[in-house]
This record gives structure tokens, C-alpha cells and sequence, in this order.
């Protein structure tokens, strides 16, 4: 995180990194309060936060379903809580944009041991809609990036990216693995007023899968 606000700052933008615990609640209420003393209220929220994990139903206990839904569902719900606390114009805000990274996972099902993973973003590709529409007329546009296989280190439970790139040739039509900067550029749309018509939406970023 210090190499990415260091890069950003470099560039001759403004950043900082803040560290928190975004499954929990009391986390999330102190990291915006550290965010309002800084910079005042937001103008976009990117739900971003998770994890993988993999294990088959019948291996399922309640720490590692807890762990995932907290990092996976939980954070999503908590932070677009102080969200909207700050740019509902029902609040006193002046509007926003909210994003949530889902995945392609919430409707292939996920690999072998991926079902509590998949669950999780199902999860997040409902809240989207119903949030888009509890919030649609408070000046706050809600969507969602459902990413397929994207090179990152998020594939380590699964083999790691060696193994994801040889899958990604095989089941993506485009015959590759996307880029982190590629989810990034869809996210940056979706917050952008070239996106201002588009609410309520969940756009799959993955190649074609």
C-alpha cells in the first residue's frame, strides 16, 4: 500500500493508505471518520475488500464462513452504510457513486470448493440492486464489476497464477487472463459521469466467460 500511495503521490496526486479491518463495523465507522478529517465527504465508494477460500460444503465450520461472509459480504455492507450516511442527499450529501466488485463466480457457481465463495457474491450482486434502488433517487448511483480470472495473487488457494493462466486459456473466449487495470478502468467508468445513466447495472469484466 505504501508503494501504491508513494506512486500515486509521485504523479503528483493525493493519496493516503488507512488501515482497517472492513468486516467490522467499528473499523469502518473509525476509517471514515479518519477519511472526513482528511478530505471530507466522498464522492465515489469502491467496494473492493475479499478473499477466496476453498473448501468443499461438508468441510464448512462457522470460523471459516464467518471469515469469508466478513471480508466478502459484511464490508460491503458496512462501508456503503457510511457511504450513503455522507452522500445521500436524503443525509445533506450532494449524491455519489457507489461500485462493488462481485465476481463471474456469483453465476457460474465457482470452481470445486468455491460454493461459500460463489454464495458471497451472489450476495453482493443482490445487495447492488436492491441498494440501487433504495438509494437511486438520493443522488447516489450503485453498480457492480463482476471480474472473471484476473491475474493476481488472489489465486494462491487455487494453485496460484501459473494455474490460473492456464485455466484462463482454456474457458475465457478471449484465450487470456485480464489485468488488474483493466477492472480498474471499468470500476473508473462507473464512477465517472460518462456512466450517469447507468444504475442499478452488474457488468462482467471476464474476457467473455
Amino acid at each position: 500500500m505504501r508503494a501504491v500511495v508513494e506512486e500515486i503521490c509521485g504523479a503528483g496526486g493525493e493519496a493516503v493508505a488507512l488501515q482497517a479491518d472492513v468486516g467490522r463495523s467499528d473499523e469502518v465507522q473509525r476509517m471514515f471518520a479518519q477519511l472526513d478529517a482528511k478530505y471530507g465527504a466522498p464522492d465515489v465508494l469502491v467496494n473492493n475488500a475479499g478473499v477466496t477460500a476453498s473448501f468443499r460444503v461438508e468441510e464448512t465450520d462457522e470460523e471459516r464462513l464467518e471469515t469469508l461472509m466478513r471480508a466478502n459480504v459484511y464490508s460491503v455492507f458496512f462501508c456503503a452504510r457510511e457511504a450513503v450516511l455522507r452522500m445521500s442527499t436524503r443525509h445533506g450529501g450532494r449524491g455519489g457513486a457507489i461500485v462493488n466488485i462481485s465476481s463471474v463466480a456469483s453465476r457460474l457457481g465457482g470452481r470445486v470448493g468455491g460454493s461459500a465463495y460463489a454464495a458471497s457474491k451472489g450476495a453482493v450482486d443482490i445487495f447492488t440492486l436492491a441498494l440501487a434502488k433504495e438509494v437511486g433517487a438520493e443522488g447516489i448511483r450503485v453498480n457492480a464489476l463482476r471480474p472473471g480470472l484476473i491475474a493476481t495473487e488472489i489465486h494462491a488457494v487455487h494453485g496460484g497464477l501459473a494455474a490460473m493462466e492456464k485455466l484462463a486459456q482454456t474457458v475465457v473466449p478471449m484465450g487470456r487472463s485480464g489485468a488488474p487495470a483493466e477492472i480498474a478502468a471499468a470500476a473508473l467508468w462507473l464512477a465517472s459521469e460518462a456512466a450517469s445513466y447507468v444504475h442499478g447495472a452488474i457488468l462482467d469484466v471476464s474476457g467473455g466467460r
